[in-house]
């Protein structure tokens, strides 16, 4: 395990002799192994194309990073925006609702089944064309790319991946829990009632725009730092702030502890919790450091 942080280096990708470029997003609904709908929305970002020829023939060597949002994010709320566009500058970038926020189908099981919304995400950014795929989580969404990590990353996912498979070749988990249950602090308390209440779910479908399950886990889902532990030799960046009111610190440190020496972490001076927390500079280098261990 190792501590640290990257300083930022500008890159744009652009196709030699391109005449035109098209940076139109494209907007999909994406359908999970279960039958949920998932609204997309892909981004070529720094990738300039000629329109001519399809564009999955120059993609195959630029990175996307899948952004997965935070509980009672989408793909439209400003701070997801945000995001996205500060990881357009070093590729292209695909967000998605997870499953009851938004305009996509279902209802959430928090940080569940939401695996599946993420792996079809990733095989839509690979059915594109891109080969290397980096998934960005935040609080929720953060442990939603560790658990996708450990059950998408074999070695014959892998191999399958090319443009197809589900497996990430980045991991980077921001704000994210390291066990489940957790009610330590106030905010965590809050979303608990949110989560296990009747009136808590319906302050969350009216007033949050998510719409919550209402059954327990079963069975109980991998927690994050077990599937921390299995995510080797997948490159895997923590990042969570001194200063978060959600999970303290010993949250990032078990997961940084479980993975290895294959993960890296940052406890950023300041910084509070998640997307509102995650300064134009941290996304920075956030993206330098994607697209250096992505190669």
């Amino acid at each position: 395990m190792s501590t640290g942080s990257a300083g930022h280096v500008t890159r744009s990708f652009t196709v030699p002799n391109s005449e035109t470029a098209d940076r139109t997003p494209l907007r999909r609904f994406l359908t999970t192994d279960d039958g949920v709908t998932i609204d997309a929305v892909y981004e070529p970002g720094g990738v300039v194309y000629d329109t001519s020829t399809p564009l999955s023939d120059h993609l195959s060597d630029h990175l996307v990073f899948v952004v997965a949002h935070g509980f009672t994010g989408d793909v439209d709320r400003p701070h997801v925006r945000r995001v996205a566009e500060a990881f357009a500058q070093y590729g292209a970038v695909l967000t998605f609702s997870f499953r009851g926020h938004g305009a996509s189908g279902g209802r959430s099981t928090v940080g569940d089944r939401e695996v599946l919304d993420l792996a079809a995400a990733v095989r839509w950014a690979r059915e594109l064309g891109h080969t290397r795929v980096a998934t960005v989580g935040f609080s929720m969404g953060g442990s939603v790319v560790l658990r996708h990590a450990a059950l998408y990353g074999s070695s014959g996912e892998r191999k399958r991946g090319g443009r197809t498979g589900a497996a990430s070749d980045v991991v980077v988990s921001v704000s994210a829990p390291a066990r489940w249950y957790y009610r330590g602090t106030a905010p965590m308390r809050r979303v608990h009632w949110l989560i296990t209440r009747p009136e808590g779910r319906l302050v969350s479908r009216y007033g949050l725009r998510t719409r919550i399950h209402d059954r327990d886990w079963n069975p109980v889902p991998l927690s994050p730092v077990e599937a921390a532990a299995r995510i080797t030799p997948t490159p895997l960046l923590i990042v969570h702030g001194d200063r978060d009111g959600y999970f303290p610190v010993d949250h990032p440190r078990m997961l940084a502890e479980a993975a290895g020496d294959t993960a890296e972490l940052w406890l950023e001076p300041g910084m509070g919790h998640a997307e509102h927390a995650a300064d134009d500079e941290l996304l920075r280098r956030i993206g330098d450091w994607a697209v250096a261990q992505a190669g």
